[in-house]
């Protein structure tokens, strides 16, 4: 049995850019937290802004926690994508990141012209706060609310090239 059907070891075994490869990957544990707000892990797999072993703890501690949660690579490759799991992540009841900047966040989503609600949405930064801070923020059933105020307009983006038109 390799390591990845084993996501509840008490090591982990693999590193994170093996756990996750895929641009968005839903961990289906089996408890949700009793809130209804979700809790999006972003491993930033691509820009490396986040301390490797910060966003390493955190995972781990999503995967033992028995927390139901959902872990994407990289939110700025999604939104550069304009990833249609973002708006499906943004329409929830509420959510708590841990990813990084809250004001980062804010506009990675809105670029992907899918909004965020400042009344509905926590952002755990992982690049200036410890794993355990991290950690107490998602599982604290308390969601509060911290993006930045002002006004987010997606009018001016420009629609991404089709692969095909690219080449």
């Amino acid at each position: 049995m390799d390591a990845r059907s084993e996501p509840h070891k008490s090591k982990l075994q693999l590193p994170t850019e093996s756990i996750v490869r895929a641009s968005f990957l839903v961990y289906g544990n089996a408890i949700r937290m009793p809130e209804s707000h979700r809790i999006l892990y972003c491993n930033c797999t691509y820009a490396q802004v986040v301390p490797r072993d910060v966003k390493e703890a955190v995972l781990k501690t999503l995967c033992d926690s028995n927390v139901a949660f959902d872990a994407v690579a990289d939110l700025c490759e999604m939104s550069a994508r304009r990833d249609a799991a973002l708006k499906r992540l943004a329409e929830g009841e509420g959510i708590k990141i841990a990813a990084c900047y809250p004001r980062a966040v804010k506009w990675l989503f809105a670029a992907a012209q899918a909004p965020l609600a400042h009344d509905k949405t926590e952002v755990l930064n992982m690049r200036v706060q410890s794993a355990e801070a991290t950690c107490s923020g998602l599982f604290n059933p308390q969601l509060t609310p911290n993006l930045p105020e002002g006004k987010v307009t997606t009018e001016k983006v420009t629609p991404p090239v089709p692969e095909s038109a690219a080449s």
